[in-house]
């Protein structure tokens, strides 16, 4: 009886521990409005500084269009900087198209939504994590 007690005991200590694994980091919901085309999809990325437009993100998501909006949530976010990129790939291929002289051919938006000459910049895309959900906006 002792056995199956302990049994018992682990089981739920086990259980709540993976629960709180679950819930740790923020959630950062990210809206893109001004959407142009319903096909496609839009695809984010949720990068550090050592991988922003130099490698794959941390996190990965992407989001069908809804009546010119795209939106995802980026889940147990830990504290940090970091940035989001996001295109919209129209012809559904996974990867952003460029043109042969290297403008994009796909509509592309940064986090703080700073849109200069040349490729993104990551000190004018980043931003900080604390202990509460964020909610962005990124138009493209």
């Amino acid at each position: 009886m002792k056995t199956l007690a302990l049994l018992a005991a682990l089981l739920v200590s086990n259980f709540l521990l993976h629960a709180q694994e679950k819930t740790k980091g923020v959630t950062i919901t990210v809206t893109v409005p001004n959407i142009t085309s319903s096909e496609g999809e839009v695809l984010f990325g949720l990068y550090d500084e050592n991988t922003f437009m130099k490698a794959a993100p941390i996190k990965g998501e992407k989001s069908t269009i809804v009546d010119g909006v795209a939106k995802v949530t980026f889940s147990n976010v830990p504290e940090g900087v970091f940035a989001i990129t996001c295109f919209h790939d129209v012809n559904g291929n996974n990867r952003m198209d460029f043109e042969p002289g290297g403008m994009p051919k796909e509509d592309y938006g940064v986090s703080n939504n700073n849109m200069s000459y040349g490729p993104p910049q990551w000190n004018e895309a980043k931003f900080e994590v604390n202990s509460e959900n964020l909610e962005l906006e990124i138009r493209m």
